[in-house]
C-alpha cells in the first residue's frame, strides 16, 4: 500500500492510496472491504466509483482522497507512482497518528 501526498500538486484530491491484488476477484474484494470499512468506522462513502465491472482497476473517490485498487499488471502499466513522482510518499504510521493532516 502506497499513500501519495498530493496537497499543493493536485486540484481534485489531497491523497492517492494505491494498492493492488493478484486477481480480479482479489481486486474487487479489496475495494469492497475498503468501502465497507470506511462506511462502518467513519460513515464515509465514495462520491464516485469506477472500474468495478472489469475488476482490473477500481477507483474509489472520497474527494479528499482517492483509493486506487489495481490488478498488479495494471498498476505496473499505468504507473501512478511515476506519473506523480514529485508527490511525497507517506508512511501508513503517519496517517494512523494523524501526522499527515497536521503537516
Amino acid at each position: 500500500v502506497l499513500v501519495l501526498d498530493l496537497r499543493g500538486r493536485c486540484e481534485f484530491t489531497d491523497y492517492f492510496v494505491i494498492c493492488h491484488g493478484t486477481s480480479t476477484r482479489q481486486v474487487l474484494t479489496i475495494a469492497e472491504a475498503v468501502e465497507e470499512r470506511l462506511a462502518r468506522r467513519f460513515d464515509l462513502r465514495p462520491g464516485h466509483v469506477e472500474g468495478r465491472a472489469a475488476g482490473e482497476w477500481v477507483l474509489l473517490d472520497y474527494f479528499d482522497f482517492v483509493v486506487h485498487v489495481f490488478l498488479d499488471e495494471r498498476r505496473a502499466f499505468y504507473g501512478l507512482e511515476r506519473l506523480w513522482g514529485d508527490a511525497r510518499p507517506l508512511e501508513l504510521a503517519e496517517l494512523r497518528l494523524g501526522r499527515a493532516v497536521a503537516e
